[in-house]
């Protein structure tokens, strides 16, 4: 039974690192390599702690809550709670990061497919996701034992060669504490602490399947696996940023005019040649797909369960969730990020502060809630009006 839980905790591991490796997590480390250049260091440090560290935090703080992400935004109020969940939820489903997914899949396929239009393109990423969310059941199976390895695979060999490969990084006006605050804002547009939230309840389902039922009781364990788990997640997501990151340090000059959804592409030719097009493609579709599949799965429960009330099947809503998924993607990606920034830069400190509060209220009874929340969003509020 024990090999069987730590097989299950690392086969969980690999899928939240799946699951959490979208769009913005190919995208966000890339082009802060090629702003930072030899302040990279201090760039990179800034998106490891909002990328990596504040959805994990956010994750433990979920687990906390059996993920039940009513109870966890409920403390601010039934109706804000409320607001706030459909609000995440449609930021990272159809009106954000779903639609982000299939434009910088897109930008980077462009280069290789010729004459095929976004809208063409979209709607074939659709019709995948539909028939690969279909069945529940088969999502964390297929995100654990397939389609993360082979996506590994193809970031390590052009991560590596990268690195081995590249000049030596350019100077930068840059200063070091400015660097730092640059790379811990990109680190919002991963978007992966929203994530977190409706990504618990799977995470822990998956996690409890190879326990007895006295056993799933047992929070102390579910907590130990939950880590185990993340701890997986967490320093595969790390790697990558951080390989990422400096092969665009090192290229920087090379990659000066090209726009972020197009850096990856772009660099697999520079470094593997004609035939890293197949990488490239390889690499960030599968990324896209695995995220995307994800995020269906969660938005179309909602709107299933939450929304409709369970008058809407599951397959409508995973339908319903994938066309208005398909026309916000036709805005590309520099459209779709024109839209999300805002809202990010305004919204995410206010998330990370009720992601620590309520793991201090769980572990050390912590009561103030609202006011903590409300101080932070209207402070980010000014900050960025002004």
């Amino acid at each position: 039974m024990n090999a069987k839980i730590q097989s299950n905790t690392i086969s969980t591991g690999l899928a939240m690192f799946s699951m959490f490796f979208g769009a913005g997590n190919i995208v966000y480390p890339l082009a802060l390599g090629q702003y930072a250049q030899n302040q990279n260091f201090f760039a990179i440090t800034g998106l490891l702690i909002t990328a990596v560290g504040v959805p994990f935090i956010g994750l433990m703080a979920m687990t906390l809550f059996d993920g039940n992400y009513r109870d966890f935004f409920e403390r601010i109020g039934k109706i804000p709670g409320f607001l706030i969940t459909l609000f995440i939820i449609a930021l990272i489903g159809p009106f954000g990061a779903m639609p982000r997914l299939f434009a910088l899949s897109y930008s980077t396929a462009k280069i290789f497919t010729g004459d095929i239009s976004l809208p063409v393109f979209s709607a074939i990423s659709c019709v995948i996701v539909y028939f690969m969310t279909f069945r529940r059941g088969r999502i964390l199976d297929i995100l654990g034992y397939f389609l993360t390895p082979v996506l590994l695979t193809t970031l390590v060999i052009l991560i590596a060669k990268g690195i081995m490969s590249s000049p030596e990084t350019l100077a930068t006006d840059h200063d070091k504490l400015s660097t730092f605050l640059f790379g811990l804002k990109e680190g919002y547009n991963t978007m992966d602490l929203m994530g977190a939230f409706f990504f618990s309840s799977i995470v822990i389902l998956c996690l409890k399947k190879e326990l007895l039922p006295d056993d799933q009781k047992d929070f102390r364990q579910l907590i130990t696996m939950t880590l185990k788990a993340g701890c997986i997640g967490a320093s595969l997501l790390a790697l990558v940023y951080v390989g990422s990151s400096y092969v665009a340090a090192f290229n920087s000059e090379s990659l000066a005019t090209v726009p972020q959804d197009e850096i990856l592409a772009t660099l697999a030719l520079q470094i593997l040649g004609p035939y890293a097009g197949v990488i490239a493609i390889l690499a960030v579709s599968l990324t896209c797909l695995t995220t995307a599949i994800a995020l269906t799965a969660v938005f179309a429960e909602y709107l299933h369960e939450d929304i409709t009330l369970k008058k809407v099947s599951y397959q409508a809503s995973v339908a319903l969730t994938l066309a208005a998924t398909f026309f916000m993607s036709t805005l590309s990606f520099t459209g779709i990020m024109s839209f999300l920034v805002p809202i990010l830069v305004v919204c995410y400190p206010a998330l990370i502060a009720l992601s620590i509060i309520n793991l201090l209220h769980k572990l050390y009874g912590f009561k103030p809630v609202k006011i903590p929340v409300l101080a932070v969003f209207i402070i980010s509020l000014l900050i960025h009006l002004l």
